[in-house]
């Protein structure tokens, strides 16, 4: 089939000449003008675009940006009479594919223009074989064949293909992270920097630092000047993590930089543009925070472009015997001691409701695995939680109100306690959210939001 290119320039001889010496392998269409680009690409579906950048009214880089950032992936290759690095730099990180300088060797341009569709091809290959493993149930290094989780995997595919603000929802564990770092790699800023930012892991006197950086002599301290993630992630993806625990200042400078495009270091008097893509996620009931008046609503409309909510494991355990296959197999290689689970001992991890989610089913399946001395996990391997769990409420046959206090650990300790005090809180006010929420002081999302992190719910439900 013969390949369709699109020329656009606003001069009528410079489209004449390089359609004539593309015309007999391709198929060339013309436009001369964005407005008339834009027309030609709804009708003819190019398979390549020859982008002149110097036009009258809307010039060759505004349009290549409105290509990106509306998900025509289509390759572009700029065509200028400006021999500059700046020129071509500038080209490549709004999106282009490739830079020629006007005055070209025609044979030049050939090679470039059919190594560019040999390579779209490969990405056309590519793009076929990662929906066919979407299909199959792998997205990266996600997986999940259930219903729940590819429908997370096919939007994930789609808007990958975009430049549009992504928010990830999901309870701690789900894999937030790597479906972020997965969009970045099938987007076209790809190769380009991924700058991941731990907003909850950061103190709130040193979040605005890090995210905007900082001029020479901004504080007491800063030395020299420092370049902040919104500037490292220029031409790529910056992922703010935890994005509910951002306090309200930097709520709003974030807010002003995603308006923008620009941001300013501390101390600093000049904005700075930056080309970047955002994606955030969090585990917290955005709506729940705004109406706390702990986050901003504006931020939350503009972040929320496109939503994809991973479910917790409990809410698919179908996937468990899948996710238990191929992470012994990373472990063992890891460990370099291979085992399988048996029936039995599968049977307790499908009863177990995992509220650490894959995380915590990885740590345990590492801790067992460790510990296993053949090749076969059985029952007296798995941890002591997941032997002795008994269902929803975390009930165990040891389980008193306080047997959280001979937990080891922390976080699970914390996690028992809040079932028991929860559940009692509730069954106090016959399961009535809203009285319990205003007895225990929360708000009543909060505590809708907490309760299906602990996997509590209602007798008889």
């Amino acid at each position: 089939m013969m390949r369709t290119i699109l020329l656009v320039d606003d001069e009528a001889t410079a489209r004449y000449g390089t359609g004539r010496a593309l015309e007999k392998q391709y198929k060339v269409i013309e436009a001369g003008s964005a407005a008339a680009a834009r027309e030609a690409l709804t009708a003819a579906a190019p398979d390549l675009i020859l982008l002149d950048l110097v036009m009258p009214g809307e010039d060759g880089l505004s349009f290549l940006r409105w290509l990106r950032e509306n998900g025509h992936g289509v390759p572009v290759l700029v065509v200028s009479a400006l021999d500059t690095a700046k020129t071509a730099l500038d080209a490549l990180r709004s999106g282009a594919a490739d830079y020629i300088v006007k005055g070209f060797d025609i044979e030049e341009l050939r090679r470039r223009v059919g190594n560019l569709l040999r390579l779209a091809e490969l990405a056309e290959e590519n793009t076929r074989l990662r929906r066919e493993l979407v299909a199959d149930g792998q997205f990266g290094r996600l997986l999940g064949a259930s219903a729940a989780m590819r429908r997370v995997f096919e939007m994930a595919e789609r808007v990958a293909a975009t430049d549009a603000t992504v928010l990830i929802l999901g309870e701690s564990g789900t894999g937030k992270d790597l479906l972020a770092q997965e969009i970045h790699e099938r987007s076209a800023r790809r190769g380009r920097a991924f700058v991941a930012v731990n907003c909850a892991a950061l103190p709130e006197h040193l979040i605005e630092s890090e995210l905007f950086g900082y001029e020479r002599g901004a504080f007491t301290g800063a030395a020299q000047q420092r370049k902040g993630k919104f500037e490292q992630a220029s031409g790529g993806t910056i992922f703010l993590d935890e994005i509910g625990d951002m306090n309200a200042v930097t709520q709003a400078k974030v807010l002003r930089a995603l308006e923008n495009r620009k941001i300013e270091r501390l101390g600093g008097t000049h904005a700075i543009d930056v080309d970047v893509r955002v994606i955030s996620a969090t585990y917290r009931d955005l709506p729940g925070e705004i109406a706390a008046g702990r986050f901003r609503e504006d931020l939350y409309y503009r972040l929320r472009v496109v939503t994809l909510e991973l479910p917790p494991l409990r809410a698919h355990k179908e996937d468990l015997a899948m996710l238990v296959d191929a992470l012994l197999g990373q472990l063992g290689a890891r460990h370099k001691h291979r085992a399988h689970v048996s029936p039995e001992a599968m049977s307790l991890l499908r009863r177990y409701d995992w509220p650490g989610n894959v995380r915590e089913l990885r740590n345990a399946l590492e801790r067992t695995l460790v510990l296993c001395d053949g090749d076969e996990i059985t029952l007296p391997d798995l941890p002591e939680e997941i032997r002795e769990y008994r269902g929803v409420g975390g009930t165990a046959k040891k389980a008193g109100d306080e047997s959280f206090l001979g937990e080891a650990d922390f976080r699970e300790a914390k996690r028992q306690f809040e079932i028991v005090y929860l559940r009692r809180k509730l069954e106090e006010h016959h399961w009535n959210v809203s009285q319990t929420a205003a007895e225990v002081g929360l708000h009543r999302q909060s505590l809708q939001e907490k309760l299906r992190e602990l996997g509590i719910q209602r007798p008889g439900k």
